[in-house]
């Protein structure tokens, strides 16, 4: 009888070992999504419009408005394999004035655990100059996409910033020390640019556990001050406006290409 007790016990170990296995199984397969919340930050404080903020030479910014692209994004596992979203669902124009696109949801992932996200910062010269008809949602010059986009350059503003600095000149339009900053440049063809796109690869500080029954939410930090002085110090005195090619919108997106980092996941 003793036996007979101790194989029934073993045997039932084994189909709780072997259940739990299968469980953990299916976890891992099908596919769910990854809701990335870009998160702006002025340094380690919160970022508010209309606040005076003080960069690291001294002078003074205040924000009216922060927009940018992101878009082709790719998730990498910790063995290097990665899953690349379908191109057409993976365009965004995250602003600050608007709360609901600075959450961009990513569906039909694969299940699995993730180490790090990479996309650009910008639109790709394909998408750039494909047919309107091609180009909807946040590429809509007409909707969405509305002041995003050079009609006499045809390409989009990756990255696009108004406010005013008191070291900067007076501004009779506006009647302010307006500033404006507007980058672009896919490097197009038919009227040569230069190519700002940049990649940006984030590691996560722990795995993204995409499955079926979980939707992981990516918090992203994005430092609206560093596109001012890292690695380059914008001097608002001599460079208040940026908008038609010169070398500043290169150095403005070397300076915003390092502004984006992973705080936190949560995955339940």
């Amino acid at each position: 009888m003793k036996k007979i007790l101790q194989l029934s016990l073993f045997l039932l170990g084994s189909a709780l070992i072997f259940t739990s296995c299968d469980k953990n199984n299916d976890e891992i397969t099908g596919t769910g999504s990854v809701t990335l919340h870009f998160d702006n930050r002025a340094g380690a404080d919160e970022f508010v419009f209309g606040q005076n903020y003080t960069l690291p030479n001294g002078q003074q910014f205040n924000y009216s408005m922060f927009n940018y692209y992101v878009s082709n994004f790719v998730l990498v596992k910790a063995d290097g394999t990665s899953y690349t979203v379908p191109q057409d669902s993976c365009y965004f124009l995250v602003k600050e004035s608007d709360l609901e696109t600075q959450e961009v949801t990513l569906n039909n992932i694969p299940a699995g655990d993730y180490t790090s996200v990479r996309f650009m910062i910008g639109v790709d010269s394909l998408k750039s100059v494909a047919d309107i008809s091609e180009r909807t949602g946040d590429l809509d010059p007409a909707g969405a996409g509305a002041n995003a986009y050079w009609g006499w350059n045809t390409g989009y503003i990756f990255v696009k910033i108004e406010g005013t600095s008191p070291q900067a000149p007076y501004d009779s339009l506006t009647n302010s020390n307006f500033v404006l900053y507007a980058v672009g440049g896919y490097g197009g063809f038919s009227s040569p640019t230069p190519n700002n796109i940049k990649t940006v690869s984030l590691s996560a500080p722990q795995a993204i556990e995409v499955r079926q029954t979980k939707a992981p939410e990516v918090h992203i930090y994005t430092d609206a001050l560093q596109v001012f002085y890292s690695p380059t110090t914008v001097d608002f005195t001599s460079d208040p406006t940026i908008v038609h090619w010169g070398p500043f919108h290169s150095t403005l997106a070397n300076n915003y290409v390092d502004m984006f980092s992973i705080d936190h996941v949560h995955n339940d």
